[in-house]
């Protein structure tokens, strides 16, 4: 079965210009870039000696020592990718040039009052601004995005992400101490890729819980969204499975009235050496449904960055009409991210009220 799922890449060169020095830039951002053969113009970071040891690596030619320094000396068709936390985005964004493209790192804000102040600095500025939700451009996602759109599974009727795997908080010291772990850092992938496929959910009911032996705010989600009777959408995720790789799940499933996709995402699991992923399709034959697995090139880490920044230079340069992960659209992903705490919050029905 022929699939086409890799990302067209921009018609122009557009150098980039990274803001930020964090490990993401180290282990997805710069070695994507690379293979998809994007010029990376210069970088700069709060901590400069960062930002050199980045350059050293990934023979980046400039280092700057700030953002403004960044922009004085930037090309005219440069591309900004922030890479920092939310707390300093609107900062970041006053500074770029107005009409300038930029990549933001999700989330889109620490919360949705947030996330929509940094939609009115880019609404203001005339920002061509996108969220950086790679995961509606992993090789699997955009294999399972064509079968369903060409009708091959039939209707959707069941969408489940499931994640039960042992992840290593401590390698993410500048978010492992935030009140709103995981569903804004983690399941908020799951909430967008969902969006991208069955637009926004009518409702939302969710429980995100700690650990007893973590010092975390959260690290195990189940998140109901809600698409009417004949729709199922849930995610399940469990960082907390310490028991060794055997029962470990990591899986995107999509049932439709014709067939169904499940979507092993190997990145999750041993993290972060990770597994290989699958992709595994169920199709009728003579009266059963075999499920095949179809071999697809690139995962989540470090390929789907490609498909963000191309998105967005294709939509700068005109070869894209539409900028998928826009501002404006994660605002809805936000929406439904405020809606998860709010329902976290206001709890169960008790039975003593029955």
């Amino acid at each position: 079965m022929n699939i086409p799922y890799k990302p067209l890449l921009p018609e122009t060169k557009q150098p980039i210009i990274i803001i930020g020095a964090s490990g993401i830039v180290k282990d997805a951002h710069l070695p994507a870039y690379k293979m998809a053969g994007f010029s990376v113009f210069g970088i700069t970071n709060r901590t400069v000696a960062k930002a050199h040891a980045m350059a050293e690596e990934f023979a980046i030619p400039n280092v700057f020592e700030n953002v403004a320094e960044a922009v004085k000396n930037a090309p005219s068709n440069a591309v900004y990718d922030i890479t920092v936390l939310p707390d300093q985005y609107i900062e970041i964004l006053e500074q770029l040039p107005d009409g300038a493209a930029v990549l933001i790192q999700k989330p889109m804000g620490n919360d949705l009052a947030q996330a929509k102040e940094i939609v009115a600095v880019c609404e203001r500025k005339k920002l061509v601004a996108g969220i950086n939700f790679q995961l509606r451009f992993a090789s699997f996602v955009s294999a399972a995005r064509y079968m369903i759109n060409q009708g091959i599974v039939g209707d959707l009727y069941d969408m489940e992400v499931k994640v039960t795997v042992n992840t290593p908080w401590e390698l993410f010291p500048l978010i492992k101490e935030h009140p709103r772990l995981e569903i804004l850092f983690h399941s908020v992938h799951y909430i967008d890729c969902i969006r991208s496929f069955l637009g926004n959910p009518k409702g939302v009911y969710a429980k995100t819980t700690n650990h007893p032996l973590k010092k975390l705010s959260s690290c195990r989600s189940s998140i109901i969204l809600d698409y009417g009777n004949s729709m199922r959408v849930v995610i399940n995720t469990n960082h907390d499975h310490h028991f060794g790789p055997k029962h470990e799940e990591s899986y995107i499933k999509w049932e439709g009235t014709k067939g169904a996709i499940k979507a092993k995402m190997g990145l999750l699991m041993n993290y972060p050496d990770g597994m290989p992923d699958e992709f595994e399709v169920a199709l009728e034959k003579d009266g059963n449904y075999e499920w095949e697995k179809i071999n697809l090139e690139g995962s989540w880490f470090p390929e789907a960055f490609i498909g963000t920044m191309s998105n967005l230079m294709r939509f700068k340069e005109g070869s894209d009409d539409k900028l998928l992960a826009s501002v404006q659209d994660v605002l809805d992903t936000m929406k439904v991210v405020e809606a998860c705490y709010i329902s976290n919050e206001k709890g169960a029905i008790s039975l003593n009220d029955l």
